[in-house]
């Protein structure tokens, strides 16, 4: 049995503290997961992990092995990229995830482009709004937008998505466009929040390198970006959104750019990806990759 393969095996394992985790991100059954777990420690001659009802947990000769397995893996992914001329022979599994709006508008519509480039890779797309856990989900590099918190994670910064105020067309025939901030008292706003009961609606904007907030009454409190820009669609208000979520509504005449001299501040764009010595060039051109498109889509100042 490749020995490599069963240090990638314990290391995913060790790293969700699960085998059920570690076979979803490995692609395999848990019974290959487990065998191959037990072939390992029969390889080294010792215990590697200890095993309880609830979780899985490193020994002490784990974690040692754990470390240095880290940098060993790390290394030979320099080693099998090292003397490769062309990128078209990059293979392997390469699981991102990224905004959904980033992922529907942007990434989706061109990824052709980079499987062509690049068909031995397996890529893996996850969209969603909440902030998934990039090691213990066996994710290779995520993409956040918004100030980013303390973090062992490296982060890549690409940029700033330009921000957008809009309201539908059908909003603005019934009860108009507000002109000045004053006006926002006689409009409503669709509120978005990650998680609800998180603070008061506001229209924000930034001004004479200040973040301002204007205290308005709302329609309606989402936690979803699809049920935000659906909200403003159906007529219910004012929305705060990147330039890229609706640059089609705005093209096709759905919605109506409103108070442009009052915009958010630019959101921060990263890429972050594990703390290692040495990243996979598959996810190194995936990320090169991802950066162009935002330029080019122009996007991101």
């Amino acid at each position: 049995m490749n020995k490599l393969e069963l240090l990638k095996t314990f290391v995913r394992v060790a790293e969700l503290s699960s085998f059920t985790l570690a076979s979803d991100a490995l692609g395999l059954p848990r019974s290959s997961v487990s065998e191959q777990i037990r072939a390992l420690e029969r390889l080294l001659d010792t215990r590697l992990l200890q095993r309880t009802t609830r979780k899985v947990q490193t020994t002490p000769d784990g974690q040692a092995l754990y470390e240095r397995s880290k940098d060993l893996l790390a290394q030979m992914d320099e080693l099998e990229s090292l003397f490769r001329q062309d990128n078209a022979v990059l293979s392997g599994r390469l699981r991102v995830d990224m905004p959904t709006a980033v992922a529907r508008r942007l990434v989706i519509p061109r990824v052709s482009e980079f499987i062509a480039r690049h068909p031995l890779i397996e890529l893996e797309i996850s969209s969603s709004d909440r902030r998934v856990d990039l090691v213990r989900e066996g994710f290779d590099c995520v993409m956040r937008v918004g100030e980013l918190p303390d973090t062992t994670l490296v982060a890549r910064k690409v940029g700033h998505l330009r921000m957008i105020n809009c309201v539908s067309v059908g909003y603005a025939q019934r009860f108009g466009a507000p002109q000045t901030l004053e006006d926002l008292q006689q409009h409503r706003l669709i509120n978005y929040v990650s998680a609800f009961g998180a603070g008061n609606p506001t229209f924000e904007y930034h001004r004479d390198g200040k973040d301002c907030q204007v205290l308005m009454p709302a329609s309606i409190t989402v936690n979803n970006i699809e049920a935000y820009e659906a909200a403003c669609l159906g007529g219910l208000g004012i929305v705060q959104i990147p330039r890229l979520s609706n640059g089609f509504h705005l093209a096709r005449g759905d919605l109506l750019e409103i108070l442009p001299d009052y915009l958010p501040a630019p959101m921060p764009v990263s890429l972050l990806y594990a703390h290692r010595r040495h990243l996979p060039q598959r996810c190194q051109v995936f990320m090169d990759w991802m950066e162009q498109l935002l330029l080019e889509y122009g996007v991101i100042a």
